[in-house]
């Protein structure tokens, strides 16, 4: 696919430079070394905004599969990426926004939320309009995630149902959250008149929440979110559960929802279990990706020097593990994945299958 060269280089700079100040300097040098090459391969990791666990993961994902030329070896100091390839990890709103992006072509990759990536292929629920979103691939089920209701610790709202006449962050628009937020305010019963509704990314809702402008903002994500836990190291605040009567009502009504714990002492401050809404977080890719570099990357996300860097984001990177690579997928696998997973033994064929383009389904390649 083409990839526009000023847009790459754009983004591998906003990401250099964010990267300096928030992962570590040899990661980071990787990656902007090289960008620098003149045979250099780019390929985009769309994530989420910055706060969220998407972004988070995805500068060590992007790092971790990079393989600068001309550079030490794999095991001897150096990457153990992909040779010649610069991933960049590129903030975005989120999952819907995502998965528009990998089906048209405008970026090669992104992360998305296992509901949403199986709906937007299908093109069902909220994709219904848009129509099936055939070119979604995944090449991995990175990590499970959970719905968040974060409230202010003296806060009145102690179910769902309080939050009617408050004002509310569901998310940015675009967002995963977003759309979420949206399906369980309705099976909840609320209208839309019911609450305010405001539309804002990770930092801002925590920043509003903080400073008493609104009442509660929803965030969906691989726990600890970080927005989440800066936010709950500064003020006290409480995680709002979800009733069994509505995940039950969930459940029946979204088959890739099911119930989940956010554990306790994952946030300062939160010494108890909140029972939630999970699902999980899968990295999709573009159908017309060549499967020899698939193959490769995902080689390279389940090397063990990539096994260390995800170690060290400690708890959500150690989620992250081949044994569980296939959980829970929504979106047909990529046929480079296929051959790596298979080569591992592990079970593709009961992975999700292809659609032909009349809708019938075709076996696992």
């Amino acid at each position: 696919m083409a990839v526009s060269p000023r847009e790459t280089m754009v983004g591998i700079w906003k990401y250099c430079w964010r990267g300096m100040a928030c992962a570590s300097l040899l990661l980071m040098m990787v990656v902007c070394i090289a960008a620098a090459a003149p045979d250099a391969r780019f390929f985009r990791i769309g994530t989420a905004a910055t706060g969220g666990s998407f972004f988070e993961i995805g500068g060590v994902v992007a790092g971790a599969i990079s393989g600068p030329t001309g550079g030490p070896a794999c095991g001897h100091g150096g990457s153990c990426g992909v040779p010649g390839l610069v991933a960049v990890a590129q903030a975005t709103p989120g999952s819907i926004e995502n998965l528009r992006l990998i089906n048209s072509g405008q970026i090669e990759s992104g992360f998305a939320q296992a509901d949403l990536a199986g709906w937007a292929y299908h093109g069902s629920k909220i994709f219904a309009e848009a129509g099936p979103q055939r070119q979604l691939r995944t090449i991995a089920s990175l990590f499970p995630e959970a719905a968040h209701l974060v409230v202010r610790a003296d806060s009145p709202i102690h179910k769902l149902a309080d939050l009617k006449g408050k004002r509310v962050s569901i998310g940015e628009s675009g967002s995963g959250t977003a759309a979420d937020a949206v399906v369980f305010l309705s099976s909840a019963g609320f209208r839309e008149k019911d609450l305010t509704r405001k539309f804002l990314r990770p930092g801002p809702a925590a920043e509003e929440l903080k400073a008493g402008e609104i009442d509660a903002f929803f965030l969906v994500g691989g726990y600890p979110v970080p927005a989440i836990r800066d936010l709950a190291s500064t003020i006290p605040i409480r995680l709002v559960p979800f009733d069994d009567a509505l995940l039950e009502k969930l459940k029946k009504d979204f088959s890739f929802y099911h119930r989940a714990a956010i554990p306790a002492g994952l946030y300062p401050g939160i010494d108890s279990e909140t029972v939630s809404l999970g699902f999980y977080a899968l990295w999709l890719v573009n159908a017309d990706v060549e499967a020899d570099l698939v193959y490769a990357i995902t080689q390279s996300l389940w090397h063990q020097g990539t096994r260390r860097l995800l170690d060290a984001l400690d708890p959500l990177g150690k989620r992250i593990q081949l044994s569980e690579a296939l959980n829970g997928l929504s979106v047909p696998l990529h046929p480079g994945a296929v051959r790596f997973y298979r080569e591992q033994g592990l079970p593709v064929e009961n992975a999700p299958r292809a659609a032909d383009a009349g809708g019938s389904e075709q076996k696992q390649p």
